[in-house]
């Protein structure tokens, strides 16, 4: 069982959803990187999403497009991605992390080595977003080979014709994009979030995670309601700007979603 789908399954027989935080590896550079990532998982991250920097980050919004070139102008390459990982495994053996990134930078030196290389660093999952579910071909066969998750996203336009496509091969988790429209700008209706989960959780048994836009513990809470995890990256990422790296404002922010994440259910009836 991977330590995705024990995590997940854990935090399903405690009736909570889980806190999925990201960060962009080497924002603002990559020696602080290991110390953001120690902070989060100290806070009560129970999985963390690490960005890949990338010079054209298209699904995200100005806070994380801003992390990646500050993150790339700081000299972070991929080998440094890599030796952040391998670090934070060393320290944090049971806290899932999932990379975040697009097709060039994990393609550029062919599908096997980077598999090989996500398996030596012990990255449990991988997040493509530009590489859809109809060309998975190009990735998804050598991340199963060394046992990485390829998590694949659905969003509003997902239609019950294409979700089959989307969850063949699909592992770890079901990432739903709950607006049409790119990181941070905006935060769907939690009636539609809650209709959207109820028809993926008719289609899949893996865990379904919401993402995009979340920014307060208030709306955390609401989706962890519904939802198997919550995914907060660009308001992390915002506190870590305005502290100019200092962890401590993002730790605070990492402590209070994961106790509305935490806590939301109780009370609540089934």
């Amino acid at each position: 069982m991977s330590r995705l789908a024990t995590t997940f399954a854990r935090l399903r027989a405690d009736d909570r959803a889980a806190l999925v935080a990201f960060v962009t590896a080497g924002d603002p550079s990559p020696a602080h990187t290991p110390a953001i990532l120690d902070m989060i998982a100290e806070a009560g991250a129970d999985v963390i999403e690490l960005g890949m920097p990338f010079t054209d980050p298209m699904a995200d919004g100005p806070a994380i497009q801003e992390a990646n070139i500050r993150a790339l102008g700081a000299g972070t390459k991929t080998a440094d991605v890599l030796a952040i990982a391998r670090g934070f495994r060393a320290k944090h053996p049971d806290v899932p992390l999932v990379l975040m990134g697009y097709a060039n930078p994990m393609l550029i030196r062919g599908a096997s080595w980077f598999a090989q290389a996500l398996e030596h660093a012990g990255i449990d999952g991988v997040i493509c977003v530009d590489v859809p579910a109809e060309e998975d071909a190009v990735l998804g066969p050598a991340l199963r080979a060394k046992g990485v998750d390829l998590v694949r996203l659905a969003t509003p336009t997902t239609d019950a014709a294409r979700l089959p496509a989307v969850l063949e091969g699909a592992s770890g988790f079901l990432y739903y994009v709950s607006v049409a429209g790119i990181t941070g700008l905006q935060q769907a209706a939690t009636d539609s979030i809650e209709a959207a989960v109820a028809k993926l959780r008719a289609g899949t048994d893996l865990p379904i995670a919401v993402g995009f836009g979340v920014r307060t513990p208030e709306q955390a809470a609401a989706i962890a309601r519904v939802a198997d995890g919550v995914v907060v990256g660009s308001a992390i990422v915002d506190a870590l700007a305005k502290a100019g790296g200092d962890p401590e404002p993002a730790r605070a922010l990492v402590s209070q979603l994961a106790d509305a994440v935490r806590t939301a259910r109780v009370g609540v009836e089934a």
